[in-house]
């Protein structure tokens, strides 16, 4: 039985360089999803009328943002650190928020589609295109 130290030299450099490369990546793609979410957030306070957008932009002040701009008290951004609970205070938020800007409330249920396997990934990409549209573009 080969022990984990030979598994490691049997790998090679080639492993080594598709493993970095694809570090590399989901790092690239990490820093795109957050300035996205801060751009989206951002612009969607500025359009509420909110004073202090720029906290879309603060790692874990953002989470503060939404209880905000859903017209509750900051301190319900805590609720963001229980699990399961935090979801369905996203969703109420984000329905309210959206009906505020005149989209569809229902709109914020996209995201639970993420818990199917096939649609997952659609469901996801989905949300951030609704994200966008409730940001820069205006109802009527």
């Amino acid at each position: 039985m080969a022990d984990f130290a030979d598994l490691s030299g049997m790998m090679g450099p080639g492993f080594a360089a598709i493993l970095a490369v694809g570090i590399v990546f989901i790092i690239i793609i990490a820093i795109a999803l957050y300035i996205y979410n801060a751009l989206v957030w951002s612009t969607i306070a500025k359009k509420l009328g909110y004073g202090k957008p720029w906290l879309a932009w603060i790692p874990v002040a953002n989470l503060f943002l939404l209880p905000i701009l859903a017209k509750k008290h900051w301190a319900w951004g805590f609720i963001f650190l229980v699990p399961i609970v935090n979801v369905v205070f996203f969703i109420i938020w984000t329905w309210n928020i959206f009906e505020q800007r005149k989209y569809p409330g229902w709109l914020s249920l996209v995201p639970i589609a993420g818990v199917i396997p096939v649609v997952g990934g659609l469901a996801s990409i989905a949300f951030l295109v609704i994200l966008g549209m409730v940001a820069w573009k205006d109802m009527k």
